[in-house]
């Protein structure tokens, strides 16, 4: 029995300039289902979503809300919303240096006082509160949204969004999912699919084709800003939907490089504390990939930013090649030959409103300098053999950085560290918001980099990434470590088990 769509979008177009990212684009969500939405970076679906919402203008194509249609390109934020559609964006959509009661308010509308007018500051914060106490948010209302590490402002953006919904209304929730932890993960999966069983519909964009699978009823592949593929879930096993993303193309497997007995300890840490840290003893050899798991808050990312100089030290000693060393900037680690790919690619890595060019050439000006001054054409040849050689997707290196896609930032940014040749690579969730094709193009440079002797760090919620890419996976919890643990002789159950352990049932390493 066919179900009767709650959502349609037929024949959408949308081009920036000369680029199509959107051509004749179609989409189906049938009610009181859940339809995963997926593609790769710059395939056209977060495009799509924003066309919905009315953020972006379509410049054709016919939009259907519970029965409802009319022109793409007259929908608007405010129609959308007198909808019943709600949206979590990429970007969120919330102000740091605000509150997250407030944050939630400027969604819910602020309680006041009648006769005066005034804000009744009491409510605003015991709603806030309730409501993340219902998202199981450990957070006090007044936080500054600032404040939160990127995967609890991925929460509250998740909790505004759900706050007020009604069973019938249609959430679209752009990978909602991208900064989360997997228990993180699965206890919202698990929560919108109750959702949906209660009547709701959802569309669910995502990488993560594991989650998707296991949540989702129907699913839509772009590519190119088209269809590629649509079917029934149970029709569309992980091949197909790799075969639909990638056009047919075979995804890379890069092979981790073996690290031989006895290689050169590269880095080492000894007691260190900083941010969530008690003292961590650590060291990594040439050539290793060790990865950081751990929920947050564990001191995966307090770790790579004391490393880097981020985060200043209160106890403890680094040493580089067995020579002391201490950072409290980004150019004293540079000229370490420290570099970091962190968390907050959009607020601390990425110059949105710089060019591709720019981007990459930030961290190696001095290769340019020609007689007092840069050279424009030797800067251009290194930004063009680095687009060539990442594979970054690109109009032309003078492109702003912010027009691409997150996967085509990321390579951008680990071109620019990687062009150094760095001694010690920090790498904070790499493949966040980052689809499976440039997640494999990422994966495959991280490897190249440890053959040429690079010790590489990588911290990540995505037991799957660091399976795949690590040799070694050390358990953090409550800032200290609490295993340490060769990759192939331990498993995702294990690593899972031991980061959600009470600090009183810990190992000792």
């Amino acid at each position: 029995m066919t179900v009767p769509p709650a959502l349609e979008a037929t024949d959408v177009v949308k081009t920036f300039g000369g680029t199509v990212a959107l051509a004749d684009a179609q989409l189906r969500v049938g009610k009181g289902t859940i339809h995963a939405l997926l593609g790769g970076n710059g395939s056209g679906k977060s495009t799509l979503i924003k066309c919905i919402a009315g953020v972006y203008r379509a410049d054709a194509g016919r939009i259907v809300v519970h029965g409802q249609e009319r022109a793409a390109g007259d929908q608007t934020p405010a129609i959308a919303r007198r909808s019943s559609l709600h949206f979590v964006h990429q970007d969120l959509g919330l102000f740091p240096q605000l509150s997250i009661a407030e944050n939630i308010a400027l969604d819910r509308g602020y309680p006041t006082v009648r006769a005066l007018g005034a804000v009744r500051w009491s409510r605003l914060e015991a709603d806030a509160a309730a409501l993340l106490e219902r998202f199981e948010i450990a957070a006090s209302p007044r936080t500054p949204v600032g404040a939160l590490r990127p995967s609890e402002r991925s929460m509250v953006a998740i909790a505004r969004a759900l706050a007020d919904a009604r069973d019938d209304a249609i959430l679209l929730l752009d990978e909602p999912t991208a900064t989360l932890a997997e228990h993180e993960s699965r206890e919202l999966l698990a929560a919108l699919r109750r959702r949906a069983d209660a009547g709701q519909t959802i569309v669910l964009v995502s990488h993560r084709f594991p989650e998707v699978q296991g949540v989702a009823d129907d699913v839509t592949v772009f590519r190119d800003g088209r269809v590629a593929a649509s079917d029934t879930m149970g029709q569309m096993p992980i091949e197909r939907l790799v075969a639909a993303m990638t056009g047919g193309a075979e995804l890379p497997h890069p092979a981790r490089v073996a690290v031989k007995a006895g290689s050169t300890e590269r880095l080492r840490l000894s007691g260190l504390e900083a941010g969530a840290l008690r003292g961590v003893d650590l060291a990594v050899a040439a050539g290793e990939i060790v990865g950081l798991a751990g929920l947050g808050g564990s001191g995966r990312s307090s770790l790579l930013r004391a490393v880097f100089g981020r985060i200043p030290l209160r106890a403890g000693s680094m040493a580089l090649d067995g020579v002391h060393f201490r950072s409290e900037s980004a150019a004293q680690s540079m000229a370490h030959d420290v570099a970091l790919v962190p968390e907050d690619r959009l607020g601390e890595a990425a110059f949105l409103d710089m060019s591709v060019r720019e981007n990459t050439s930030i961290t190696v000006l001095r290769r340019f300098w020609r007689r007092f001054r840069i050279s424009p054409s030797a800067e251009r040849r290194s930004a063009e053999g680095l687009v060539t050689i990442f594979g970054i997707r690109t109009p032309g290196i003078e492109t702003t950085l912010g027009s691409l896609s997150g996967g085509n930032q990321q390579k951008a940014i680990l071109a620019r560290w990687l062009q150094r040749d760095p001694k010690v690579l920090l790498l904070d969730e790499p493949s966040q918001g980052v689809d499976v094709v440039a997640r494999a193009d990422i994966s495959a440079h991280v490897v190249a980099a440890a053959a040429r002797g690079t010790a590489v760090i990588v911290a990540s919620s995505d037991l799957d990434e660091l399976f795949a890419l690590t040799h070694r996976i050390v358990v953090l919890r409550a800032g200290r470590i609490v295993a340490d643990l060769e990759t192939a002789r331990t498993s995702r159950d294990e690593v899972a088990h031991l980061s959600m352990l009470d600090s009183e049932e810990g190992i000792s390493t």
